[in-house]
């Protein structure tokens, strides 16, 4: 496997709300700058906390499209808001734009089964910040033991060295779960993961643009591991879970073979919904196949 550091955590475009910086506007140049001094090679990017995904996913759709090659997207989805559809917003996500997970934040709504069961039709991993409650980790990872869950910050964003610690646990207990090693303060705690998980359960990100990805990025270096090791924990890894998405066949009949009752608004082409003012993005993201 070629090393390619891949941050595995970013936003892109704007939110709504405009009361804090993660809902207001996550400008990417100045983070791709950042990324780039740093040797950082692609992004994952989903959108800013906003109160229409479909509309603001289709605006990460358009930036990853301006920097095609660089970026890599993930479907936001509002477990709750957007029940119905969950199938839908993620087919077209796949399918249409070539994203490649789906994220979804617990102050909004936990992971649902729709949500899920959508992830295992296509094979495709959720991040998840479930913000200082992992014990949500512990009801959804045996109830769906062939969907990847990547845990944001460890578990917490907030600083709960709690949540820290049973993260670290779960993701050595669960093969189906993953850390996100993201604005995680306690540094330790990412050593802990290492002893106590291994290097293959590690997913390097910098939850940008707001957080510098070099000063991230650095932090995983000075775990000073083996290159093969580190090497996973910076890229390999969410190779792995990124190429095991499956979009090789009409969403109509992956979610037929998987038993998910799709939207009446479900149309379009090749099974997708169709919307002429969003864009399509076609790369192969041969990368992805290790």
């Amino acid at each position: 496997m070629d090393r390619v550091i891949i941050d595995g955590h970013c936003h892109a475009g704007k939110g709504d709300r405009m009361t804090a910086p993660w809902n207001t506007d996550a400008a990417i140049e100045p983070y791709l700058r950042r990324a780039r001094a740093a040797g950082i090679a692609k992004t994952v990017v989903m959108a800013a906390f906003n109160t229409n995904y479909i509309k603001a996913n289709a605006e990460v759709a358009r930036i990853v499209a301006r920097h095609r090659g660089r970026l890599i997207g993930f479907v936001y989805v509002h477990a709750t808001r957007d029940a119905g559809h969950i199938f839908s917003m993620v087919a077209k996500a796949l399918q249409t734009w070539r994203f490649r997970g789906i994220k979804v934040h617990g102050i909004e709504s936990m992971p649902t089964r729709e949500v899920c069961e959508t992830a295992r039709a296509f094979r495709a991993p959720i991040f998840v910040d479930v913000i200082s409650r992992p014990e949500v980790i512990d009801m959804l990872a045996p109830q769906y033991p062939d969907v990847n869950f990547i845990v944001a910050h460890l578990g917490s964003y907030t600083d709960d060295w709690r949540a820290h610690q049973q993260v670290v646990y779960q993701i050595a207990r669960y093969p189906n779960v993953y850390g996100d090693t993201s604005a995680v303060r306690r540094f330790d705690y990412i050593v802990e993961a290492v002893k106590i998980a291994g290097p293959r359960k590690l997913i390097f990100g910098s939850d940008g643009p707001w957080i510098h990805p070099e000063v991230e990025l650095r932090k995983v270096q000075l775990l000073n591991l083996l290159k093969s090791a580190e090497a996973m924990v910076l890229g390999g890894n969410l190779q792995r879970l990124m190429a095991q998405v499956h979009v090789g066949e009409a969403a109509e009949d992956i979610a037929r073979r998987a038993g998910v009752r799709i939207s009446r608004k479900f149309t379009g082409e090749r099974g997708t919904l169709a919307d002429p003012d969003q864009p399509r993005i076609l790369p192969l993201f041969s990368e992805f196949r290790l």
